[in-house]
């Protein structure tokens, strides 16, 4: 009786322990590959749904901007097309944003020279154009500019949009030595040429 006993509980230990072993293939999906689909240029609602019909979700974790592709598509993916997964993986989601996206524009007018303000402005992660070069102590920046028009410290400016710098082309020597040609030139124009003429004196005979 005893050993009755003993060998029905194992058998409905080893009967449990494969119910259980089972069980954790079909909730990790042991030995199940499923190709990721490269869902890259689809909309995000297109692309969530060939996700589910594979049983991946899709999980949007970023946004960017590219002005080639529709807003709200999606731009990049992780894990890429054709790699293989289990059932029930995440697939992260990049989707394009619908505009450009903005930073703020550091104080640098007037503030800085050129060198700091492009290694400033690079280092946000602006793109600059060529430099417009105005009246001014060379290498010093007195402007900004984005699409034409002037912007200033704390405006929100587009980052895929180069700003350009407008920079002072003139030395100081320069300044000093065109002054002092404006100074001379005020003074022979205050001359009149009729003081220089002499004076004719006439005595009494």
């Amino acid at each position: 009786m005893m050993l009755g006993n003993i060998a029905a509980m194992f058998i409905v230990l080893i009967i449990v322990s494969i119910a259980v072993w089972k069980g954790l293939d079909f909730y990790t999906h042991h030995g199940e590959r499923i190709v990721v689909p490269d869902v890259r240029g689809k909309l995000e609602s297109d692309a969530q749904y060939a996700l589910s019909q594979l049983g991946l979700t899709g999980v949007v974790v970023d946004s960017a901007y590219n002005r080639q592709m529709p807003a709200g598509s999606v731009v990049d993916q992780t894990p890429h097309g054709g790699n293989e997964v289990k059932s029930g993986r995440e697939i992260y989601l990049v989707v394009n944003a619908a505009s450009s996206p903005t930073l703020t524009l550091p104080d640098i007018a007037d503030n800085s020279s050129l060198r700091e303000a492009q290694a400033k402005l690079r280092a946000m992660g602006f793109k600059l154009g060529p430099v417009e070069y105005v009246a001014g102590d060379k290498d010093w920046v007195y402007g900004v500019k984005s699409r034409g028009r002037n912007v200033y410290a704390g405006e929100r400016v587009p980052i895929d949009v180069p700003l350009v710098l407008q920079v002072g082309n003139t030395s100081y020597e320069e300044l000093e030595f065109d002054a002092f040609d404006e100074l001379e030139e005020d003074s022979e124009e205050d001359t009149d040429p009729a003081d220089d003429e002499p004076i004719d004196v006439i005595t009494a005979e």
